[in-house]
């Protein structure tokens, strides 16, 4: 048929297997070897039906994505669905592992489908900014529902097998060898003469939606929230409202031109940026992929403070026995209820079973004894961030933890070379930096050390996906990444205020160019307390930070911060705060002057993108497009506009740096002079994350 696509016969049935690894993509090749296949079949007057199937360990996993943006190649996706929808002999797809994308759409273009217990469905193209663009809005809803359909191609996420079946997107779970029960299936619809299923052809479930009008309207609300900046979600909703008003080929027209116009969309590119952002960091250029690890079996904890807790749910979470270490017996017990709250939480919304709370933590111990710690594969840090403190512990560890141990520390600023310094190998010493909440906050910053060993950076990347974490790798600086570059945001938020915008404001125009927050709600929501220990540690002042934490007001736990909180949390611009704001401004002698959001935006962000800047020129960073990936797993960072790095590119760089050497001018301050890898870049013409 063609390199990745083979023809057999089993009886009247012919299997057509794709074998395209690693996840079967919709390749050129994969393609044509599947109309060639089909067409061949057809012809073949011993044949009764056929079967699809693929080999490895997953169905047909998606589209090629390396293909797009590209000149098409023939044969087309919708050409080989055409055919095999019209095939005049029944045609089943047998599915293992997952099924998604313009693999499912190869699946509903077929007249029957079985898959196996472990099968997974789903059309995630959304989450590239895209819909799915090979009938998958027009053919789903016409046997799952509209309403599951909704839920599926606007969330993305895949469903089960048994939900697949409850929905009547599969007609069986097979029991056995897949390939031989979807071959018997398809003997048994041959030997009852079944008719052919189109998917095309049905409407049960679409007039079902025409009766209930408000099912979209209704919808829509339902997920404003969490959509909100993002375009492909809309662009899903009026496919599927196309497929329930549209005759089934209008539909598919009508499909085409919403992809198509996604496709060319900012906020796709950016996704699809994003897509292979995050896969690269992965990759470290002098650590080699088949570096040994060490296997983790047990894991330690230090702490079981708010992060020490959230850590070790982690680890339970991925089935790992993990101990937690505490100083008294009462801080012990409370860490653990928060812990055991936190997972009753989610079983209280149907995500988990009471049965799985239980086992989950009955994989955390907890323990007063620090030689607990002693046959740990990894010992995790994550006590108070104070140099003194880390290396007396560090010392502790160094003398109870078994030889090729992996040492982390949790620190979110602190030098991990000093902090290894106070072991005896620090080559075994490597940072971890979580983000918190731990259970919850995606990204892991593995902060490599002057003398961490490739085993220990290969274990700790390792260990990052194992319990569902995207690490990215950093190097050692105050801050690391992300903290390093938010300083720099933080520094023009405070001058904003005092030189006359308001928090509202300033917070207000982050929220719409698409973060979850602003820099003053994010304050009021961590504590203003915790920044303010930090300054009078290191003998700084923030003059209206100050203010406000000298009159008890450290945010959302207080029920006052830069806003005022109900018993709702709700946030509410205090005046109170305007005053303070106004005061120290004059004390200051500033003149107060209204801010445009323009401008808000240009001095919260471009110092973040020169930070960045400089953070590669000092190798801090491997590659820029991490620096994008920590932002939006760590920070909020909307990803339909690809991270700072990316986003940087899109407005400029020469632009930028002209913005910021008006700003240089205007104010005199040397904070604003463009880092020598932007200069360069912006006088070449070239971007961060050109490849």
């Amino acid at each position: 048929m063609s390199q990745s696509v083979s023809l057999d016969r089993r009886g009247r049935v012919a299997v057509l297997t794709v074998d395209n690894p690693p996840v079967n993509a919709l390749s050129q090749h994969v393609r044509q070897g599947l109309r060639d296949g089909v067409k061949q079949a057809i012809a073949d007057r011993d044949v009764a039906a056929i079967v699809i199937a693929c080999a490895g360990r997953t169905f047909i996993a998606g589209a090629d994505i390396t293909e797009f943006g590209k000149p098409p190649k023939e044969p087309g996706l919708h050409e080989v669905l055409a055919l095999i929808e019209a095939s005049p002999k029944p045609v089943v797809a047998a599915v293992h592992g997952t099924a998604l994308g313009g693999g499912l759409e190869v699946t509903l273009a077929c007249h029957y489908r079985v898959g196996d217990k472990g099968a997974r469905f789903g059309l995630p193209e959304v989450k590239l900014g895209l819909l799915p663009g090979a009938g998958g809005t027009q053919r789903l809803p016409r046997v799952v529902g509209v309403e599951k359909a909704l839920q599926m191609i606007v969330s993305g996420d895949p469903i089960r097998a048994d939900e697949a079946l409850r929905y009547g997107l599969i007609d069986e779970v097979a029991e056995g060898e897949l390939a031989a029960a979807a071959v018997t299936f398809a003997e048994r619809g041959v030997s009852e003469q079944r008719p052919l299923r189109k998917i095309r052809d049905l409407d049960a479930k679409l007039a079902a939606a025409r009766h209930t009008p408000e099912l979209f309207a209704n919808f829509r609300k339902s997920v404003a929230r969490q959509t909100r900046g993002f375009r492909a979600p809309e662009s899903c909703i009026k496919a599927i409202e196309a497929a329930v008003s549209l005759p089934f080929d209008e539909g598919m027209k009508r499909e085409r031109e919403l992809f198509l116009e996604l496709l060319a969309s900012p906020e796709s590119k950016a996704q699809r940026y994003f897509f292979f952002a995050e896969r690269e960091a992965a990759k470290i250029p002098d650590v080699p992929a088949d570096t040994p690890v060490r296997d983790v079996k047990k894991a330690a904890v230090l702490g079981a403070g708010t992060m020490g807790g959230g850590i070790a749910m982690n680890f339970a979470n991925a089935g790992i026995p993990v101990t937690v270490v505490e100083v008294t017996k009462d801080a012990l017990e409370r860490g653990l209820g928060v812990v055991r709250r936190n997972y009753e939480a989610t079983a209280s919304k149907g995500r988990l079973t009471p049965q799985e709370v239980e086992k989950r933590m009955g994989l955390i111990t907890g323990t007063t004894d620090f030689n607990a710690i002693a046959d740990a594969d990894i010992v995790i840090e994550a006590v108070f961030e104070e140099m003194p403190i880390k290396k007396e512990v560090f010392a502790r560890i160094d003398k109870i933890c078994k030889a090729g141990a992996v040492l982390a520390t949790n620190t979110s600023t602190l030098d991990v070379n000093e902090i290894a310094s106070a072991t005896g190998r620090p080559e075994s010493v490597i940072g971890t930096h979580f983000f918190s909440p731990a259970n919850v906050m995606k990204l892991l910053e593995n902060v490599r050390g002057a003398k961490s060993s490739k085993t220990i950076i290969a274990t700790a990347m390792a260990l990052g996906r194992r319990i569902n974490k995207v690490p990215v790798l950093v190097g050692v600086c105050y801050g690391f990444v992300g903290n390093r570059m938010l300083h720099q945001r933080g520094k023009q938020a405070e001058k904003l205020i005092l030189e006359g915008a308001l928090p509202h404001q300033v917070d207000r125009v982050l929220y719409d160019f698409g973060f979850p927050m602003g820099p003053f709600a994010m304050g009021d929501l961590a504590g203003l307390d915790v920044g303010w220990r930090i300054r009078k540690g290191k003998g700084e002042k923030s003059a209206v930070a100050d203010t406000l934490c000298e009159m008890g007001r450290f945010g959302q736990k207080t029920g006052a911060g830069y806003y005022r909180y109900g018993a709702d949390r709700a946030a509410t611009p205090d005046p109170d705060v305007e005053k303070i704001i106004v005061d120290v401004s004059t004390q200051m002698g500033i003149t107060r002057r209204p801010i445009g959001d323009d401008e808000i935006l240009a001095r919260l962000l471009y110092p973040m993108v020169n930070e960045g800047a400089k953070i590669l020129e000092e190798k801090i960073a491997i590659r820029a497009s991490d620096i994008d990936v920590i932002w939006v797993y760590g920070y909020g960072w909307p990803v339909y506009r690809g991270g700072p790095m990316f986003w940087a590119d899109q407005v400029g760089l020469k632009a930028l740096r002209d913005r910021m050497l008006e700003f240089k001018r205007a104010t005199g301050d040397p904070f604003w002079t463009p880092a020598p890898l932007l200069e360069r870049l912006a006088a070449d013409g070239r971007g961060f994350t050109q490849s």
